[in-house]
């Protein structure tokens, strides 16, 4: 196990998917003197639970080419690191009952196009079809997206931090932040409860606790946590593990698969 530094570059506070994405992308920028510290284990924050839809088409050209680099990331993970991500592209199938959705639907289909996706847009026989156990007489259409996918958070997170430190960070769990040191405005260290670490930079990625540990630190940080509910199923024999999720914007919820049982959403 690696040794508790007293110092390092960068200084990661937070062990979920975004801390340890952070500490990827930064290996693989070359700042392999990079620490990351979690005051649990890694993903016991908010990741464990997540939904994990992994989107593609997105408002604008650049977000989207983020989106689809995302995907390329999770496949080619598990090639890198020998840890299986759980991702797959099972596609996402958007339905609408309402006509007014269903125009900006259509064109959010000719923007994806616009941003090479792949796109179709459907008649409700059609979803039907792709989605057996989708009631449709009360639709007006839908859009699918073939190349959009899930993926197991948890998983994921792990790929990430083995990839880490494969390339030289250091990751260390039970470890808490408790205060970011600074002279003349600039940060040069973090208090855990490990002793001291002299760095140059402190990323937080402490996710719905943000707020509260820049307040700690005399920072406003403008995040406010916001419940999320789903429910998963006990198993249903029609459900197949390649089935889309499914999502309707105007009632708020989405369907994924999760094993042979189904995740429902609901989130506004």
């Amino acid at each position: 196990m690696a040794e508790f530094p007293n110092q390092c570059q960068v200084v990661i506070i937070g062990g979920g998917i975004i801390g340890c994405s952070v500490a990827y992308h930064l290996s693989k920028l070359g700042w392999t003197d990079v620490t990351l510290i979690e005051r649990k284990t890694l993903t016991c924050g908010t990741t464990w639970h997540s939904g994990a839809c992994i989107g593609q088409l997105r408002p604008t050209y650049n977000m989207t080419r983020l989106a689809q680099y995302t995907g390329q990331l999770f496949n080619e993970l598990e090639l890198e690191t020998g840890l299986a991500t759980g991702y797959q592209e099972n596609g996402a199938l958007v339905v609408t009952a309402d006509q007014h959705r269903f125009t900006e639907l259509k064109r959010s289909a000719s923007t994806a196009r616009c941003f090479d996706l792949e796109v179709e847009v459907l008649t409700p026989p059609e979803a039907g079809e792709l989605w057996p156990l989708l009631e449709t007489k009360d639709l007006v259409g839908a859009v699918f997206l073939p190349t959009e996918g899930q993926t197991n958070a948890t998983d994921t997170t792990l790929a990430l931090a083995k990839g880490a430190r494969q390339r030289g960070v250091g990751i260390f769990e039970q470890t808490e932040a408790f205060k970011v040191r600074e002279t003349r405005g600039r940060v040069n260290g973090v208090l855990t409860n490990k002793g001291l670490i002299d760095c140059e930079y402190v990323v937080n990625c402490t996710g719905m606790w943000a707020r509260e540990f820049g307040k700690r630190n005399q920072l406003n940080v403008p995040l406010h946590a916001v419940e999320h509910m789903y429910v998963v199923t006990e198993p249903i024999a029609e459900i197949g593990p390649n089935l889309p999720t499914l999502r309707d914007h105007n009632q708020c919820i989405y369907y994924r698969v999760d094993a042979r049982q189904m995740l429902i959403g609901i989130s506004e």
